[in-house]
């Protein structure tokens, strides 16, 4: 890359940023002629959420959409600069609460709870939110307001604010973990065609006799039902032990205080 190339490059991150958070805190008429009858950025977003859950993000193309709403591809650009902004606008859309959330819950066992349960929902509902890279994310006013509603059910929580937004993201870390598990051995199960008891049969022959062996005492001794787990009882288990080691911490730093 040249250096005139490198200096560019934080200055156009720059003014996609920009160029996304004017589209999301103020809006933005087309530009040239008037916009065309029935076309807004609401229905854009909308058609491109619906592109996303039926084929994932790589499906989600300017042209895609544009087709998908009977337009011209520059018809749109008139609308939105490209697909990066179109992706900041749709994960606005996306991670705002849902209409008529009304007030968090009373405690922030409460409101951790209940954020981990919808963002898990969340992710079932979206699958390709997991390819997207939400580490830095654009924070519009669907965003804001997520953060406003679960900031303001952790007031009772006896942690700086900092730690409240540590805390924050590592419960999302927790929920898109345990998210992926799921959604990936599904997808890998639908793939490869073998139901579990296909799958699991096929590998009896082999742990069998390993388990006989005596080198996996551990591993033989287990109880008959230890796989037959289900994904929302291994999620409630972890929430369970996210929370009550949280709880455990907030005690600790309490009597040192």
């Amino acid at each position: 890359m040249s250096d005139r190339s490198a200096d560019r490059a934080p200055a156009d991150a720059r003014a996609h940023v920009t160029r996304a958070l004017e589209l999301l805190w103020h809006g933005r008429a087309p530009a040239g002629r008037g916009p065309r009858p029935g076309l807004t950025l609401d229905r854009i977003v909308e058609v491109a959420i619906e592109i996303a859950d039926g084929d994932g993000t790589a499906a989600l193309s300017m042209r895609r959409i544009a087709r998908e709403l009977g337009v011209g591809t520059m018809t749109l650009y008139r609308y939105v600069p490209d697909k990066q902004v179109l992706l900041a606008l749709v994960l606005d859309r996306v991670l705002a609460p849902a209409p008529g959330a009304g007030a968090p819950p009373d405690s922030w066992r409460e409101t951790l709870s209940s954020d981990a349960r919808e963002g898990r929902a969340l992710y079932l509902r979206h699958p390709w939110l997991l390819e997207v890279n939400m580490a830095r994310p654009v924070l519009g006013p669907g965003n804001v307001a997520g953060l406003e509603r679960t900031m303001t059910g952790l007031a009772d929580l006896p942690l700086s604010s900092r730690d409240k937004l540590d805390l924050v993201t590592a419960l999302d870390g927790f929920v898109v973990g345990a998210v992926r598990q799921q959604i990936f051995y599904e997808r890998v199960s639908a793939e490869s065609g073998l139901d579990d008891e296909e799958f699991w049969g096929a590998q009896l022959p082999f742990m069998e006799p390993a388990m006989r062996s005596g080198d996996y005492p551990t591993m033989a001794a287990l109880d008959t039902d230890a796989f037959q787990g289900t994904w929302e009882g291994t999620f409630e288990l972890g929430l369970s032990c996210f929370l009550d080691g949280l709880e455990l911490h907030v005690e600790r730093q309490g009597r040192r205080r």
